[in-house]
């Protein structure tokens, strides 16, 4: 099963068959010339480890997760499925949710990035914050 039917503003940017796949929400605004390069909200596709020490991402697992991040240190949740189809219907279900404003990214940062949000405000729909 491929990423068919995401929505618009998602890209895939690597799909290996049996593997890790990761989406990236408008690359073409979140560059590296308006924002910093990290500001990219991604999704990965991964059966690897989810424990925190070095190498553990590269062990395989029976479970597959679907990991929204922000930036590389802000992860908006992750989500588990038992095979690989199924997390990348999860993957695409999670991109439309994001598109469309349902996931709050303000609340996950100590320290706001207020032009970021506001931009990811404007393409999501998501009404700004008072």
């Amino acid at each position: 099963m491929g990423f068919d039917g995401l929505p618009d503003g998602w890209t895939v940017w690597n799909d290996e068959p049996e593997g890790r796949g990761i989406l990236a929400y408008r690359p073409d605004v979140f560059d590296t010339n308006r924002f910093p390069a990290p500001c990219l909200p991604t999704i990965f596709v991964t059966n690897g480890s989810r424990r925190r020490r070095p190498g553990a991402s590269q062990v395989p697992t029976d479970e597959w997760h679907v990991t929204l991040f922000l930036e590389p240190e802000v992860e908006a949740g992750t989500e588990t499925y038992d095979t690989r189809d199924a997390a990348v219907a999860g993957a695409i279900s999670y991109a439309r949710r994001f598109a469309s404003g349902e996931i709050d990214y303000r609340g996950l940062y100590q320290v706001p990035r207020e032009e970021y949000f506001e931009r990811l405000d404007e393409l999501t729909g998501r009404p700004r914050d008072e």
